[in-house]
């Protein structure tokens, strides 16, 4: 009797099961990400309350500033900045410009009703006085913004 000598074949694994397994993954991350500390900026050290407590209601058009200071070794050099988008540091009292940007840039998607009603939210450093966070929202104001909000820590760290 004869035998055949046959080619070994390769057993491949089926990868449906992990491809699935790994999109249920990223759902699943997606949906339990908090988007609302994407926008939050390590340097700024927010105020604790006791009074603070998170909207009821989410904002449907909001603009978020993050105001603080550049620390180094724990000690803070300069004045308060606003940390803003790609990483640019501006004084307080040159950010005037880019507000009146932010609301032309909301008018052209909106329209002026909207515009109006979006919120100007001021995340500020609990050391940055309280004058220039006034002076802020003095010239959110003098542009057209109407509607403001300041972030505080609550006891239980919420925002």
């Amino acid at each position: 009797m004869k035998f055949k000598h046959a080619k070994p074949t390769i057993v491949e694994a089926d990868m449906t099961p992990m491809i699935d397994m790994t999109f249920q993954l990223i759902a699943f991350f997606m949906i339990v990400t908090n988007f609302d500390q994407t926008q939050a900026d390590e340097r700024v050290k927010l105020p604790a309350d006791k009074l603070a407590r998170p909207p009821i209601v989410a904002r449907e058009h909001e603009i978020v500033l993050n105001v603080g200071f550049i620390r180094s070794g724990g000690e803070i050099t300069g004045g308060p900045y606003v940390f803003y988008g790609g990483g640019d540091n501006i004084r307080i009292a040159d950010f005037e410009p880019r507000l009146k940007r932010e609301y032309a840039i909301s008018k052209k998607q909106f329209d002026e009703k909207t515009t109006q009603d979006t919120t100007i939210k001021i995340r500020a450093d609990s050391d940055v006085p309280t004058g220039m966070i006034q002076e802020l929202i003095k010239m959110g104001k003098d542009v057209g913004f109407a509607k403001f909000s300041l972030v505080a820590k609550s006891d239980d760290g919420q925002q």
